[in-house]
């Protein structure tokens, strides 16, 4: 065999690796001109989502914030990483290997732990999260690899270079920056690249320590993933575009005379400068006495409404967002303050149980009679004390009507039919995927007893082996679109915009109980301004905002105004749109103790790996 591969012509080896590497890069270019909002079905050239992007506010506030981050990380970085690789020429030898060592700890650590800690410290400090935290972070973590990537020149240094420099008539400053400099140049363009690259790259540690609004492209791309979104194509290949014209640039450096080198290299230091300034001003300068911080999930609202907001009320709205409850609750932990979150039911239950939470005032939202009747009053805040609600829906499954018979829709035990084996998408959750074992057993979700969660257990492992169901997240929504699997584990909301792209779909919730979630606006213990902040609420309860934020999200609607017209319109006919309140089989996710939780995520864990 592996004398028949070496008879294989080189060129051939060069041209498999770069496909390996640049066809997903020149799939992501190609549907950037896609027509349609598919990410896998080609339907036309069009520069639509150009202009998407280009409109996209957001977008625009994330690639100055990444840019401007990245080239003042990376100038400060090197300026510190060189002076301490050339320093560290000078040190004792034990000293020396010490240093070395601890600068090694950061690249070798996990993004995540590091991002914790920088969060944790800066919230010790009474540090406010925004651009200087993030700016302070990166500059952590990009100044080791300098480090590593200058020494090794330094240690090719001769030791009496710099004493020759200054026997000739050097000052230090000369010999530091017209001798030894320029010898290490090698190693400080290295580590200038590998600097400006994590940084522009970096999404973990930034999303911990960033705040106040402030997002970089990795943050701002991370949560447009949450729903089909194909202006990250367009962004990417801007940004890819960048790239290579910056890499162009670097190539052509040594090819031009050392007096443009000059005039290039002035040039740069200006437009370095601007940035800088800029950068101050924007950070310091605040034209708006009024300041609501907002946090919600990622792609959960109607952007425009918030500017809309703002200008009616004459005041700035920090909007924030969460990939999930759960990292949103351990923000919380660390100190850091919101005016209003949009939790759900079971996480809202926990908030009020550990005081994190006060009363909404009522009397302050008028529109409050143009909420559905069917969404007040749930077990997670009897009598709504402290929650307006959002949005709404259930779990259950989308199937194609073209491969599955609705004979054969006998409930949550149709997931492992041997028929449909390799067909099946089930939500990569562990909560939601064992809601189904549990359901499926005739269980309640909210179980407790360990011989039931055991049981589920069981069932999903079964499951396995049957079908074997893919786990998958958000990105169900593109491949049901495209008609990849029979069925799929979705929320209602999710199943509600699949159906009106691909009508062949359609969606049951199963007679043996499903559950039913609940989103909310709360008011957090921190918020002072709370006259703003139920303005806020009553703004979002508007008739004329609600329908513009459900036509923009796609969930149910929570005014009666809104979830009519889009049941009528849009979704008229689409069953998931419309998510039942009549099976009392139906549940509400509690909040779970530790030692439940721990169990559960043992036993998905088992399930994950088996």
């Amino acid at each position: 065999m592996l004398k028949r591969l070496n008879k294989l012509p080189s060129y051939l080896y060069i041209a498999l690796c770069f496909a390996f590497f640049y066809l997903p890069i020149i799939v992501t270019i190609i549907f950037s001109f896609n027509e349609s909002k598919s990410l896998t079905h080609f339907t036309g050239f069009s520069l639509r989502w150009y202009g998407e992007l280009i409109k996209n506010q957001d977008v625009m506030s994330a690639v100055y914030v990444s840019l401007s981050i990245a080239i003042i990380a990376t100038a400060i970085s090197t300026v510190l990483g060189t002076l301490t690789a050339i320093g560290l020429s000078n040190c004792r030898k034990i000293l020396r290997e010490w240093t070395l060592t601890v600068n090694d700890i950061p690249i070798m650590n996990p993004e995540i732990v590091t991002a914790i800690g920088l969060m944790l410290l800066f919230s010790s400090l009474k540090m406010e999260k925004g651009y200087l935290t993030m700016l302070l972070a990166h500059i952590c973590f990009c100044t080791p690899y300098v480090i590593t990537s200058v020494y090794p020149k330094v240690r090719e240094l001769d030791k009496n270079i710099a004493n020759a420099a200054m026997d000739l008539g050097a000052t230090p400053y000369q010999a530091l920056t017209k001798v030894i400099i320029p010898i290490l140049k090698p190693g400080i363009f290295a580590g200038i690249l590998l600097a400006f690259t994590m940084s522009i790259d970096d999404f973990v540690i930034s999303y911990f320590v960033s705040g106040n609004g402030v997002m970089n492209i990795s943050i701002i791309v991370y949560n447009m993933t949450k729903r089909v979104n194909p202006t990250i194509n367009a962004l990417s290949t801007l940004l890819i575009l960048v790239i290579v014209i910056i890499l162009l640039i670097v190539n052509l450096l040594p090819l031009i005379n050392k007096k443009k080198s000059k005039v290039f290299n002035r040039i740069l230091a200006g437009g370095f400068c601007l940035i800088f300034f800029f950068t101050a001003f924007s950070y310091f300068h605040s034209s708006t006495t009024k300041v609501l911080k907002v946090y919600n999930a990622g792609e959960y609202i109607d952007t425009e409404l918030i500017t809309k907001f703002e200008e009616e009320y004459n005041c700035s709205v920090v909007y924030e967002t969460f990939d999930s409850n759960e990292s949103m609750y351990t923000k919380l932990l660390s100190g850091e303050e919101y005016d209003i979150i949009i939790p759900s039911d079971y996480m809202i239950e926990r908030l009020i149980k550990e005081d994190f939470l006060q009363e909404i005032d009522w009397s302050l939202i008028p529109n409050k009679d143009n909420l559905i009747p069917e969404i007040m009053d749930k077990s997670f805040d009897p009598g709504n004390k402290y929650t307006v609600p959002y949005f709404w829906g259930n779990v259950g499954i989308l199937y194609d009507t073209t491969v599955v018979e609705e004979a054969d829709l006998t409930g949550w035990e149709i997931l492992r039919n041997p028929e449909y084996n390799g067909k099946i998408y089930m939500y990569d959750s562990e909560r939601d995927s064992m809601m189904v074992a549990l359901k499926a057993l005739g269980y309640s979700m909210n179980t407790t007893n360990r011989n039931e969660i055991y049981q589920a257990y069981e069932w999903l492992l079964k499951q396995k082996e049957l079908v074997d169901p893919i786990y998958v997240g958000d990105e169900v929504i593109d491949n049901m679109i495209s008609g990849n699997k029979a069925m799929a584990v979705v929320y209602s909301g999710d199943a509600s915009y699949i159906i009106t792209e691909n009508p062949n779909l359609d969606y049951f919730a199963p007679h043996e109980g499903t559950n039913m979630w609940y989103d909310a606006m709360v008011l957090t213990k921190f918020c002072e301004d709370t006259d703003l902040a139920h303005k806020f609420m009553n703004f979002m309860l508007d008739e004329e905002n609600a329908l513009l934020n459900t036509d923009t999200v796609g969930y149910a609607g929570y005014t009666t105004n809104d979830f009519e017209e889009m049941k009528n319109t849009t979704y008229q006919g689409v069953s998931a749109y419309e998510p039942r309140t009549g099976n009392e089989k139906d549940e509400i996710f509690g909040y779970q103790d530790s030692e439940t939780k721990k169990y559960f995520s043992e036993l998905w864990t088992k399930v994950k790996s088996h």
